[in-house]
């Protein structure tokens, strides 16, 4: 018998590892988007909930298979949450470009600068969309959050974008000094997967 598929509305490779491992035990069969020549969605939405019923249903729509999305970033809480549903591109040029993660975080540091530990608190934040068919009228949602404090400076070289300057105090370190399988288990992303597979579950979608 064939396994049912769900198609994953991202091109991240890292992200359809996470997938691909979580739903290893699972009768599913997992494959990213770009297996289908999906066009990437317009994330107009105001949220990451938005966002990531926005991707999901654009990836449903063109393979007519469930689909799954996440959209996530950095909460700062002194930035009154920025940057928010904007973290890939904070630091984004005239011309709309995306800088690299880099540049981002020295615009993060350059606004926080002389702020003590008690004002540098962050959050990642983590939604999934999940939905049936692209006209689904109750996606299933999930949203973690992982909780640190910004650094002054950079440490680690493991993970991307704000992982370097995102520091774990219940570990001593910062994400990018977490060991990968680590990462994945108590990472934003990780919590809201597991949310996920137990809402699936739940529902009968997985077995």
């Amino acid at each position: 018998m064939t396994r049912p598929e769900f198609v994953i509305a991202s091109g991240n490779a890292g992200k359809l590892k996470e997938f691909q491992q979580l739903f290893s035990a699972t009768d599913i069969s997992i494959c990213p988007q770009s297996q289908y020549d999906v066009p990437e969605a317009i994330e107009d939405g105001l949220s990451f909930i938005e966002n990531a019923i926005i991707k999901a249903r654009n990836a449903a729509h063109y393979t007519g298979l469930p689909a799954i999305a996440d959209d996530s970033g950095l909460e700062v809480e002194a930035l009154n949450g920025a940057p928010g549903i904007y973290s890939a591109r904070f630091n984004e040029d005239a011309n709309g470009v995306r800088t690299s993660d880099e540049s981002n975080n020295e615009k993060l540091l350059s606004l926080l600068k002389g702020k003590p530990d008690a004002e540098r608190s962050a959050s990642f934040v983590c939604a999934l969309a999940f939905m049936r068919h692209e006209k689904d009228p109750s996606p299933v949602v999930c949203v973690a959050r992982w909780d640190g404090i910004i650094l002054p400076v950079p440490q680690g070289s493991n993970g991307f974008g704000y992982d370097p300057l995102f520091y774990l105090p219940e570990y001593g370190c910062a994400s990018a000094e977490l060991d990968r399988d680590v990462k994945n288990r108590i990472s934003h992303r990780g919590q809201a997967l597991q949310l996920l597979l137990a809402q699936l579950n739940s529902l009968g979608l997985i077995s």
